[in-house]
């Protein structure tokens, strides 16, 4: 989802601290439909203040993203240490992303970008027609792709390479600019779509089914803008919260099977760093699970693209 608002220079004010050690990727020529995007990566810090983690879960770096192609950027999943990247102006990116000899998150290169195309093979025009919000990665290699304003989720094939067909989309009157924003594989073959103002649903090649106890609605302000499995079970669900001018708030929670929702694993509100995020990517570790959340910075000039990574203990 792209937020739509106007905001004095304070905002920049929101998640600053002191950045470092730049690391900057150009990519050499690319093959086939992608070509090389540039990427620059900069250390950001957790910050003081404003970040609740609950036991077990720790900081393991961050990085502020910036690039002409790295704006409305609203899914994010990881294939090893290759990030998949879907935008609100309907392009496919993917980067690597670079740990340290402790696995902490420390760059990201090699960035390339592709737009999305429609059924007949063209670029997916206007806008409201390519505001791609959600990105599975199936364990057979397809790669689903959920739209909103035209709700819907599509299959581009094995790695994204095919034209597009219709899957099964949850039938529900979504708001124009509140469509399904998590996308995610379940068991048995199946994928998990999450609406943003509420609302869960396992998908088949058949038809969508919501899960019993999930939330239909929210009444905190905060909405649901991502998810991936969870290793041990159910899923990682990220949610955010803005309240102009300053507040904007972002908080990781688990969904169990059924729908059921956790308390806060990670929640983030200034002065820590945090922004609009939409992204959600988890990866097992030898201890548990590492987190990735990857934020929209809504092309605004006082806002930001972060790539933050957290590990949550077994």
């Amino acid at each position: 989802m792209r937020l739509v608002f106007r905001a004095g220079m304070s905002l920049a004010l929101m998640g600053m601290a002191a950045c470092a050690a730049i690391a900057t990727s150009m990519p050499g020529a690319a093959t086939g439909p992608d070509r090389a995007i540039r990427l620059e990566a900069r250390h950001v810090p957790l910050g003081i203040g404003g970040a609740t983690l609950a036991p077990g879960v720790t900081w393991a770096g961050g990085l502020v993203l910036r690039g002409p192609d790295l704006h409305g950027l609203s899914d994010l999943k990881m294939d090893g240490d290759r990030a998949w990247v879907v935008s609100d102006f309907g392009d496919l990116i993917r980067f690597t992303i670079r740990l340290d000899r402790n696995g902490r998150l420390t760059s990201a290169d090699r960035a390339v970008s592709r737009p999305l195309t429609g059924p007949d093979g063209a670029v997916l025009t206007p806008k409201a027609n390519a505001d791609a919000e959600g990105l599975a990665l199936l364990p057979d290699g397809r790669v689903l792709i959920s739209f909103e304003r035209d709700h819907r989720i599509w299959s581009y094939g094995v790695e994204a390479n095919d034209r597009p067909v219709l899957v099964s989309t949850p039938r529900h009157p979504f708001e124009d600019n509140q469509g399904l924003e998590g996308l995610t594989p379940a068991p048995d073959g199946k994928w998990l779509a999450l609406g943003e103002a509420g609302g869960a649903w396992l998908c088949d090649a058949d038809a969508c089914e919501p899960l019993p106890r999930a939330p239909t609605s929210y009444d905190d302000g905060f909405l649901t803008t991502g998810v991936d499995v969870d290793p041990a079970g159910g899923w990682f669900i990220v949610q955010r919260l803005f309240v102009p001018p300053l507040n904007m708030q972002a908080r990781v929670r688990r969904m169990a099977p059924d729908g059921t929702l956790s308390e806060p694993l990670i929640h983030l509100r200034p002065p820590a760093s945090t922004d609009n995020f939409e992204g959600i990517a988890a990866v097992p570790t030898a201890t548990g699970t590492r987190l990735y959340l990857l934020s929209d910075d809504n092309n605004n000039f006082v806002q930001k693209t972060l790539l933050l990574a957290f590990d949550v203990r077994r």
